[in-house]
């Protein structure tokens, strides 16, 4: 394909200056693990995101699991989430041992539908998950007010929604934790894989940074049973350089989601909406269409790969198949008919307007 839907080498080499200068300042340090770097990239970072205490760990599948059980959230409890997302929201959500209760979306935004989430809501669920979706922040005065009034944690899924505001706030900032993914293709990406839980408490926060490192405590004995789950010192330190253009990149995420948005608008095509309240960042440039294969093979015969996120809900995954949940057909739907098409703060403007036209061609020629 000529044309990729995200590009992390792209990335690299418009960093490449501040990356390469990070990476050789580790390698010359030589302090590896838990080090200065990651202790700045949590400050800057926390700062960033307007949250008192970050803790780094290895994935953002860990920060899900890691943000449960420092809340006291484990076997026996369930959680409230989406089966229409990454299963690393599930995964975490299930390694921590309690139980995933998967609940349909809303089908214009593709966020968790509050009124499902309320009427999923049993004597042992303990949590919520909102996943921000695609960019998109979930409906948090719903989740928020739903989560008051029967006493639960709400942990934000901001694995795709790094910079995105709800109201002003920046997600991870909103709810008890916040868990983002710095896997190579997200908004802020590090090379590798990587991930950081936001946290509010400062002794949840403690606790997450003992359940990272073998639930030891300052004399290395393990006083609960933690994991290994640790933000290395080299993605901490590419993370930094990175995070200071992370704004820049994400208005060029928005720059060319308008161009979509306007040069489809007359199309047969669901295009995204950005809920009222909400700044989307556009992780993923996501329309729908009834007609997604054939859509998707038009673009592929023309160069261009367009993905599918996601053409399998979590709930029809074997691991998941004696989940708890009801009918979801908006989720359904959104698998078999959503269509990412290429969007990354490198995407060059010709490279654009021939995805565009791409697009519109199918419908000129299907007709």
């Amino acid at each position: 394909m000529t044309i990729s839907v995200s590009r992390p080498h792209a990335q690299y080499k418009s960093h490449a200056a501040a990356i390469d200068a990070a990476v050789r300042r580790v390698f010359e340090s030589e302090r590896y693990i838990l080090g200065p770097e990651l202790e700045r990239f949590e400050a800057d970072f926390a700062t960033w995101c307007g949250a008192p205490h970050v803790v780094g760990v290895a994935s953002g599948t860990d920060a899900i699991t890691i943000a449960l059980l420092a809340l006291g959230i484990g076997p026996g409890d369930e959680v409230i989430t989406v089966s229409h997302t990454a299963v690393a929201t599930i995964a975490g959500i299930t390694r921590s041992g309690a139980t995933a209760v998967m609940v349909d979306i809303d089908p214009t935004t593709w966020t968790i539908d509050p009124k499902a989430a309320a009427a999923a809501v049993g004597s042992r669920t303990r949590a919520i998950v909102p996943v921000h979706l695609y960019g998109q922040p979930a409906d948090m005065d719903a989740v928020t007010a739903l989560a008051r009034s029967h006493g639960l944690a709400v942990i934000e899924d901001c694995a795709q929604a790094h910079g995105a505001t709800w109201r002003g706030q920046r997600v991870g900032s909103i709810g008890d934790a916040g868990a983002f993914s710095f896997y190579p293709t997200k908004n802020l990406g590090a090379i590798g894989d990587g991930g950081a839980l936001t946290l509010r408490d400062q002794s949840t926060a403690a606790r997450a940074r003992q359940i990272r490192e073998y639930g030891w405590d300052h004399n290395r004995v393990s006083q609960l049973c933690g994991l290994n789950s640790r933000l290395d010192e080299l993605q901490a330190a590419i993370l930094r350089a990175k995070l200071p253009s992370l704004n820049d990149d994400n208005s060029r995420r928005v720059a060319v989601a308008a161009q979509y948005a306007a040069a489809l608008a007359d199309s047969p095509l669901q295009l995204p909406c950005v809920r009222a309240g909400a700044s989307h960042v556009w992780h993923l440039y996501v329309v729908a269409h009834a007609e997604r294969e054939l859509l998707r093979e038009h673009l592929a015969a023309r160069g261009i790969a367009a993905g599918v996120h996601y053409p399998r809900p979590a709930h029809r995954h074997p691991a998941w198949a004696n989940a708890r949940t009801n009918e979801l057909p908006h989720t359904d739907r959104a698998a078999n008919e959503v269509l990412s098409l290429p969007i990354y703060p490198e995407l060059s403007q010709h490279d654009l307007d021939i995805v565009i036209a791409a697009v519109r061609s199918y419908f000129v020629e299907s007709q």
